[in-house]
């Protein structure tokens, strides 16, 4: 345990750390300022992650000199959210944990800095989530959201838990102070890519609930690995197939891979012959370029990658091999490795691994 306490239940945050909300909103914001000829200031509105709707309404209103009301702005931006709010998806691993949590009779709540009713409204978009917390809040029915424990605390009070005894699992900085002001233990599940050490002040950081590992914290182990891999929900995406690389194609929001996805994973490529090949992928971030990009290695392991160079192709990545120890790995660690491609192939002749179709539905 290394220290750490042993934990009797878990209290997670939802937006860009169980649902990819922030993703398929990520231009609403662009849009609407486009209206008033404003330019969008990413770093602004990524320190603004997590904050309540409200607050970031009336700073939003004034960073960008709005000729409206932060009511006029919430508004009129709001019916916009609710749209994309139905698109959009787990993150990787999350039904997972869940499923794992829920088996085992470990409790575990939902406590968000989003307005109680729209909390309901992400949930019930999502098979079978409103049946499996023990508890649902939004920073309305509290004194304070976060960075103040008050969700956290009254979390682990409608549950009958001691605080001490609760697992924080958060995506944003002003969560994680909630969580440490909480006293709770917390992990970061970051869900914007950077280089800083902001995210320290957790007790753990993790690239992807992939890598989350029960065990560490008192709690039942994970027991389904199939064949040296891991089975996941699939995650799609279009690109541009160059040199080895891949270069994503974001036509559709909903298809992109969320910023959370980090490691080794294979599938399978559809592409304009018809033909079906597997690939295994290698997905990290670099700043070599001096901003924070995407980098996907991918390789073809039942064909030839002249096949598909230069083409577009369709990618459902249905494995999950491995991860990567920090953001900061070597080539060597992020490369794709013979034993990669070996434990791919055979996971991809087995029904585990199978998929009828590539693309989202």
């Amino acid at each position: 345990m290394d220290g750490r306490r042993s934990i009797s239940a878990v209290i997670f945050d939802l937006d860009g750390t169980l649902l990819n909300t922030e993703q398929v909103t990520k231009d609403l914001l662009k849009e609407f300022l486009v209206r008033y000829g404003k330019v969008i200031d990413t770093e602004k509105e990524n320190k603004r992650m997590g904050m309540i709707h409200h607050e970031a309404a009336i700073a939003i209103v004034k960073d960008y000199d709005l000729p409206i009301t932060p009511q006029h702005y919430s508004q009129s931006i709001m019916p916009m959210y609710h749209e994309k709010w139905l698109q959009a998806k787990p993150l990787p691993g999350v039904n997972r944990l869940m499923k794992h949590l829920k088996k085992h009779g470990i409790p575990f709540a939902l406590a968000s800095n989003s307005a109680k009713k729209n909390v309901l409204v992400k949930v019930s978009s999502q098979e079978g989530w409103g049946d499996s917390f023990s508890v649902i809040l939004g920073s309305d029915e509290v004194k304070s959201g976060k960075p103040s424990p008050d969700l956290f605390l009254e979390a682990a009070n409608r549950m009958g838990v001691d605080a001490s005894c609760c697992l924080v699992i958060e995506d944003s900085l002003v969560g994680i102070k909630a969580g440490k002001a909480a006293h709770m233990q917390v992990v970061a599940v970051p869900s914007i890519q950077t280089e800083t050490d902001e995210f320290s002040i957790a007790d753990h950081v993790i690239h992807s609930f992939l890598d989350f590992q029960p065990q560490i914290w008192g709690l039942p182990p994970f027991d389904d690995w199939v064949m040296k891999a891991l089975p996941i929900d699939p995650i799609y995406l279009k690109g541009l197939y160059k040199n080895g690389f891949l270069e994503e194609i974001s036509d559709n929001s909903a298809s992109d891979i969320p910023g959370q996805a980090w490691g080794v994973y294979f599938g399978w490529v559809d592409f304009d012959s018809h033909e079906r090949l597997k690939v295994v992928v290698s997905i990290r971030w670099d700043s070599t370029s001096g901003s924070y990009m995407r980098n996907i290695q991918a390789c073809v392991i039942n064909g030839n990658d002249e096949q598909i160079l230069d083409k577009k192709i369709d990618v459902a990545l249905v494995g999950y091999i491995r991860g990567f120890q920090t953001k900061k790995d070597s080539s060597t660690e992020t490369q794709i490795l013979d034993v990669d491609k070996s434990t791919a192939e055979a996971c991809l002749d087995s029904e585990a691994y199978s998929y009828r179709r590539c693309g989202p539905a």
